[in-house]
């Protein structure tokens, strides 16, 4: 079913809006929230309330595209359980991946209004719109949908070592860009 079917039956408050949204990017949720839960059960709960965030929120939105509106409100979800499962803890697949990035931001917390975060975002988007497609595509699935370099690798079809140091590269070559355009975080 096209996105903009769906979008009309959500806007219908047709309950089958949902199974078509299920349908279409079930997986693909899934995946997310399981990248960043390692939890079959919380993932699904994540998904689920995701499905529940879209209903209430269109209308009055009307997200183009569909896709990643509904993958934005999953991760969010996901990573709000991460942090409330692993107060106390950690959770070695999503904090490695955090954690890699962690050099390239000084620190989180001297970000502290919308407006900084937007130019940050540009910031980021200009560096992306640098990379090869191949760069770009695994620096997305490896920091936005959370994917494992054993992952990476058998989607890009080579190594580990290969993929960790091409991640290496990019996150060098982010934290140069981001000193370039005076960002200090």
């Amino acid at each position: 079913m096209e996105d903009s079917r769906i979008i009309e039956l959500l806007n219908e408050r047709s309950e089958q809006a949902i199974a078509a949204l299920s349908e279409k990017y079930g997986p693909l949720c899934q995946k997310i929230a399981q990248n960043i839960l390692n939890s079959r059960e919380d993932a699904e709960e994540c998904v689920n309330d995701a499905y529940l965030g879209v209903w209430n929120t269109v209308p009055p939105q009307n997200p183009d595209p569909l896709l990643s509106y509904v993958c934005r409100i999953v991760r969010n979800l996901a990573v709000k359980k991460y942090r409330y499962n692993t107060a106390q803890k950690r959770n070695g697949a999503y904090d490695i991946a955090l954690d890699e990035l962690a050099e390239c931001f000084a620190s989180p917390q001297t970000v502290e209004t919308e407006l900084e975060s937007k130019e940050i975002t540009r910031t980021i988007d200009s560096f992306l719109a640098t990379l090869d497609k191949e760069s770009r595509v695994m620096f997305v699935r490896r920091y936005w949908y959370s994917d494992s370099i054993e992952e990476l690798a058998s989607l890009f079809g080579v190594g580990k070592h290969t993929v960790s140091v091409r991640l290496d590269r990019i996150r060098k070559k982010l934290k140069k860009h981001l000193a370039e355009k005076g960002v200090f975080l």
